[in-house]
């Protein structure tokens, strides 16, 4: 609720010396994670599935249970591939970027984004060539104001930008914002003409104990209650990021993102429709490449993805966006 987002800042009070301390924290985070996974070799739990438990366990107030409500239940939207460029480039080495991109030859079955610094959206959307749009990778919770280094969604729609990505776990993480911040930013955006790539994952810690299904649908719940109309959901794609996987180079096997994918699509069955739940895209992200792209795009729920660091690089997004041929071959 707007009570909620007014006692809980979207950003936390960091000093000039508290903000380096908070990435290095993060960073060794990352290296931790990366640490674990490399002396296990696998998050999957021996002899089975690594979701043991159910939404219903206590911290999650739904009385939802992950399982799938039709047997013939599929993503029927567009296959749809992000970019996410985060606080990388420069004007030079945006330029070759979307060179590169503008020579690639992009399959029409796929919708795709690529989501520049704020500082070069101008730059990336006069020289970036269909099919691709640009994104934004932030807005604001509210509309123009005084609101210092903000950018809000008015700005982003006169610039005739369509999609925005919201919710990322480093914005969580770094800036403090919360399920129910990143709701009534993804609400806002919506009313305000936005499209959102709605962002939600678990950390390592949640993977291990169990409880990625509930984290994920806790995600998910806050989005519902600040965007209870069905229609908005036309204008969502749920981008499903384990947190463990994104900037390490570990993957989620095919069958782990799957099982996740299949997890939100039965809550949008259970909290909307079948409807909706065929038709929302539900994509994945955590160190997508060109090489691990086509075996996640075999699996039933993974409607595309959204990329990081494999979308600075100009030919291998071009393959992954074409991962949509592996979608096709096995529907």
């Amino acid at each position: 609720s707007k009570d909620t987002y007014r006692s809980t800042p979207c950003y936390k009070p960091c000093s000039s010396r508290e903000v380096p301390s908070a990435m290095a924290s993060t960073t060794a985070s990352l290296q931790g994670i990366a640490q674990s996974l490399s002396s296990t070799g696998s998050l999957r739990k021996a002899g089975g599935r690594a979701l043991t438990r159910p939404c219903t366990v206590t911290r999650h107030s739904s009385s939802y249970s992950p399982i799938r409500a039709s047997t013939d239940m599929r993503g029927t939207g567009k296959f749809f591939v992000g970019g996410n460029w985060k606080c990388n480039g420069d004007k030079a080495s945006i330029s070759e970027l979307v060179s590169l991109l503008n020579a690639g030859a992009v399959s029409d079955d796929v919708e795709t984004v690529c989501a520049p610094p704020f500082v070069y959206i101008p730059q990336v959307m006069d020289a970036l060539k269909p099919p691709f749009q640009v994104a934004a990778q932030n807005c604001w919770i509210k509309g123009n104001g005084a609101y210092t280094g903000e950018v809000s969604a008015a700005m982003l729609v006169d610039l005739g930008i369509e999609w925005v990505i919201l919710g990322h776990s480093e914005r969580r993480a770094l800036c403090g914002e919360t399920n129910e911040v990143v709701g009534e930013k993804e609400a806002f955006a919506l009313e305000h003409g936005l499209k959102v790539i709605a962002c939600i994952g678990e950390s390592l810690e949640e993977r291990e104990s169990g409880t990625t299904a509930a984290v994920v649908c806790e995600q998910l719940d806050a989005m519902a209650a600040a965007i209870p109309n069905f229609s908005s959901w036309a204008n969502i794609v749920i981008a499903y990021e384990p947190i463990w996987a994104i900037g390490t180079g570990k993957v989620a096997t095919p069958a782990q993102a799957q099982e996740v994918h299949e997890t939100i699509r039965s809550w949008l069955a259970e909290k909307f429709s079948k409807e909706v739940s065929e038709s929302t895209r539900i994509i994945y992200g955590g160190s997508v490449n060109a090489g691990n792209c086509a075996d996640l795009a075999k699996e039933e729920d993974i409607d595309g993805f959204l990329v990081g660091g494999a979308s600075l690089q100009g030919e291998a997004f071009v393959t992954i966006c074409n991962a949509v041929q592996m979608k096709k071959s096995v529907a």
